[in-house]
């Protein structure tokens, strides 16, 4: 399947403003776009959040036809990293915006997604962290699978 980026990222221009994470989906009857950015406390589940939050009709889509739930726009600013860390579920990464000094460490194996239309099921079961080590931000769509 190939992602046409550039019309995510005009569709991603009616997102209100935020810092690191703004999400996608939510959960029935909440319209929080915070919501589900950060641990999800009981008895939410990552797979309630199903719900599209923007009229967005083509990223819409893309995270149907994906499978995608609970997911997320994530940007990483400048020279910044995640802790190394598990999540409870793998992960699908769409990269919007990236370069060379934006990569994974995954079971301490570097990895780099490109921003090239394609997507890529991450193992986030394993530990990991993300990194950018660019003077650059580093943009990606994340959505549990």
């Amino acid at each position: 399947m190939s992602i046409d980026i550039d019309k995510i990222l005009l569709e991603f221009e009616i997102l209100p403003e935020y810092d690191t994470q703004i999400s996608l989906q939510t959960v029935e009857g909440c319209d929080d776009y915070n919501y589900g950015t950060g641990k999800l406390l009981a008895p939410t589940k990552e797979k309630d959040f199903i719900f599209p939050l923007f009229d967005m009709p083509y990223t819409n889509s893309v995270i149907k036809d994906l499978g995608m739930y609970r997911t997320r726009v994530m940007r990483m600013h400048s020279n910044t990293c995640y802790s190394y860390h598990k999540d409870p579920t793998m992960r699908i990464h769409i990269p919007l915006i990236s370069n060379d000094k934006c990569f994974m460490v995954i079971d301490d194996e570097v990895i780099r997604h490109p921003a090239d239309g394609n997507h890529y099921i991450v193992d986030t079961t394993k530990m990991h962290t993300a990194i950018n080590g660019s003077w650059e931000e580093r943009i990606h769509i994340v959505g549990c699978i």
